[in-house]
């Protein structure tokens, strides 16, 4: 599919990041219902990365999705990590891998993954702007882009240096709006200054702001109460400009249906509720939490093999509600699982390097290590 208007895209794009498991692999059975309702709906935006689930991700795109349906139905992203990257050979065996895994042909949108003040430096190296308006030349990319984890500076000096991105994918939700780490506001007033349409990823926070408690999300309950918690949360997003997509990583039909009737029928926030959504983040501001996405990053290259989000999930219970038996039975079926404890953390900086909300992971190791190991 050729987007001349990136701007046309329809507001909801399937992020397969979180696809749905069965029995610890991708459902697949169940991701091809989701494929098809997304497409029913006529959202037809699809988001992987070489990096997601070990590579699983792009695998499950030719079963779900380029096996059943004419290349021209859809639109599908995926992603260059700087991590994967020695030299520039390098590029070329990524993407000939992507175009096997995924059976696509080519891509729709191509991005470099994750740039930060950690990793630009190789993507300049070898050359990997340069490198995209090859791949778009050859017919292997439609459009080009990158996605962005850091500073509104940064992002004003990469795209002022390359004016030919045409895209940027930033990650904007209502909790990271005016946070000093994600600047979410500074981050997307830099792409409208440049005139880049924004694909918007962490809409929802990796979930986190589709489970608000009772006391936190009481004022949203009162004015819609039956809307969802992540209902608010994208409404927010989608009630900006200058959007070419939401990324929502579904990982179960329910959520699908409930993204799909929020987008379909979009209503803007009106200022009354855009407040109630400000009264949420000042509390969201006041409980003491670890803002980690879940994007996982940090696990793959872990020596001690810690899966360090699930680790943070259950301090983030207990930082909360207090330790109890439920975190307690937690914590032992992710060890049974095969994570590595808390405490077993080498301290090497490898998971620090690459988190894109910048978490300080080894003190929050710590921290996990005598709340959680009793």
């Amino acid at each position: 599919m050729n987007i001349e208007n990136l701007l046309e895209v329809p507001k909801l794009g399937f992020g397969l990041m979180r696809l749905p498991k069965k029995d610890g692999k991708i459902d697949i059975e169940t991701s091809c219902r989701m494929v098809d309702n997304c497409l029913a709906n006529g959202f037809y935006y699809f988001d992987t990365a070489y990096v997601y689930d070990a590579g699983d991700s792009e695998c499950a795109v030719k079963e779900i999705l380029t096996s059943r349906y004419p290349r021209e139905k859809f639109c599908l992203a995926t992603k260059l990590p700087a991590w994967e990257l020695k030299e520039k050979e390098d590029r070329d065996k990524i993407f000939e891998t992507q175009l096997e895994r995924t059976g696509a042909g080519y891509f729709d949108f191509y991005l470099l993954h994750a740039l930060s003040k950690e990793n630009i430096g190789i993507y300049d190296k070898l050359d990997c702007f340069e490198w995209l308006k090859e791949k778009k030349e050859q017919g292997l990319i439609r459009h080009a882009g990158f996605s962005f984890h850091d500073t509104p500076e940064l992002l004003d000096e990469i795209l002022t240096a390359h004016p030919e991105v045409e895209f940027v994918q930033l990650q904007i939700n209502y909790a990271d709006w005016e946070n000093k780490t994600v600047q979410s506001r500074g981050i997307y007033e830099i792409a409208k200054k440049h005139g880049k349409p924004i694909i918007v990823m962490e809409p929802v926070k990796g979930g986190n702001l589709a489970n608000l408690t009772e006391q936190i999300g009481s004022g949203l309950k009162k004015a819609r109460p039956e809307a969802s918690y992540a209902s608010w949360a994208l409404r927010f997003v989608a009630s900006h400009e200058g959007l070419l997509t939401i990324l929502s990583g579904m990982s179960d039909e329910s959520q699908m249906a409930d993204n799909i009737a929020t987008m379909k029928d979009f209503e803007p926030l009106t200022q009354e509720e855009a407040q109630l959504i400000a009264e949420v983040t000042e509390r969201l501001n006041q409980i003491p939490t670890v803002g980690c996405t879940n994007c996982r990053y940090c696990v793959e290259g872990c020596p001690e093999n810690i899966w360090i989000p699930d680790l943070i999930k259950h301090l983030n219970t207990c930082r909360v509600y207090g330790y109890n038996d439920g975190v307690g039975r937690n914590y032992g079926m992710l060890l049974k699982d095969g994570s590595g404890k808390p405490s077993s953390c080498a301290q090497c900086g490898q998971c620090e390097s690459v988190c894109p909300q910048h978490i300080s992971i080894i003190e929050i190791m710590e921290e996990a290590a005598k709340v959680l190991e009793r």
